[in-house]
């Protein structure tokens, strides 16, 4: 990879000497070099040039001096590592550019043998700084498709050897539908479909996260939510409740150009399910989520649920009739079931 360095001194002569003593590693493409006469040019060409990689320069120079300079770079572009060449290599010039953020400091005459190896040194250390950056930008963009939840998974010591690894717990699964909107989605345009998503979307999460839940995924029009830990259930039920009100908030708004208003069916159910990578290691496609017979009837739940009703089975009532007024739907046949479901609706 072409590395950009910027030489910054006020003698005419250098600009030939650096391409004569360097050109073997300009012809090779390793080095490009670009040239300014005094630091407040120099400025320039970094604005002009923001992939430079190394500057050198001079500390006495017209106009701007290489010890401003080094103070605006740092300021500007910290990414950029900066190695002295001069005269002045005296302590006091030693350390002041070095408190200014100086990478090194190489004295003239220049031994470009030594300013080589000082390049070369540089540039491992530009590029570890740019790879750190460019990883917490990564792990930035990660965080807004990744749960927090497989994100610690992903951090385990162990994580290569259990990637296909599961474990049974006991938690809450939720499962929130948008009514209305796949037909929704036949009248709008693209672009005005996915805004509209988004922005629903957002209000639920944000409810989902506020009660300790997770987002497991995201299927079409509709939220698959998971809770776990201590009262469980009861922050599933509180967020499911918390999205409903967040929506019927906005139920005046209609959306322009339709009679449409934002609704959602929910179901939650409670009990033991199995956690963990689900997918492909051949393929390299995973997909962390929890599986069984709960999650299952969380889903046909709300399936049966009607705009604005939150739906739970008899076993979930039993838990959380104490903490939560609930009212009677009646028995429901659900998929893959051979008896029906008696079933109850949280009213608040």
């Amino acid at each position: 990879m072409k590395t950009k360095i910027l030489v910054v001194d006020d003698e005419a002569d250098l600009e030939l000497l650096v391409k004569q003593k360097f050109r073997r590693k300009i012809r090779e493409g390793e080095y490009e070099f670009v040239f300014a006469a005094n630091g407040q040019e120099a400025l320039v060409r970094v604005a002009e040039h923001p992939d430079t990689a190394i500057v050198l320069s001079d500390i006495n120079m017209p106009v701007m001096d290489g010890l401003t300079l080094l103070t605006e770079l740092h300021q500007t572009n910290p990414v950029i590592k900066t190695v002295i060449v001069s005269a002045y290599g005296d302590m006091a010039n030693l350390r002041a550019a070095m408190n200014r953020g100086a990478f090194d400091f190489v004295c003239k005459p220049v031994d470009f043998s030594d300013l080589e190896v000082t390049i070369e040194k540089t540039i491992v250390q530009v590029q570890q700084l740019r790879d750190t950056l460019r990883a917490m930008q990564e792990n930035n963009i990660l965080k807004m498709y990744v749960d927090e939840t497989v994100i610690n998974f992903m951090s385990r010591p162990d994580v290569e050897n259990r990637l296909l690894a599961s474990e049974t717990i006991e938690g809450t699964v939720v499962f929130i539908d948008i009514c209305g909107f796949t037909s929704l989605s036949e009248k709008l345009p693209a672009a005005t479909v996915v805004e509209l998503l988004n922005r629903y979307f957002d209000q639920m999460v944000k409810e989902i996260i506020a009660h300790g839940g997770y987002v497991d995924k995201f299927m079409g029009d509709a939220v698959m939510a998971v809770f776990r830990g201590d009262y469980h259930l009861d922050r599933a039920v509180d967020a499911a409740l918390a999205v409903r009100a967040s929506l019927m908030a906005h139920a005046d708004e209609k959306v322009p150009g339709t009679e449409y208003r934002p609704a959602v069916s929910i179901g939650i159910n409670t009990g033991e399910m199995v956690s963990g990578n689900i997918g492909s290691a051949s393929l390299k496609r995973l997909d962390y989520t929890v599986i069984g017979d709960t999650v299952n009837v969380s889903q046909r739940l709300q399936s049966s649920a009607k705009p604005g009703q939150i739906i739970v089975s008899e076993a979930t009532y039993q838990r959380l009739k104490e903490s939560f007024e609930c009212r009677p739907v009646g028995e429901v046949k659900l998929k893959n079931k051979e008896q029906p479901v008696m079933t109850y609706e949280v009213v608040a």
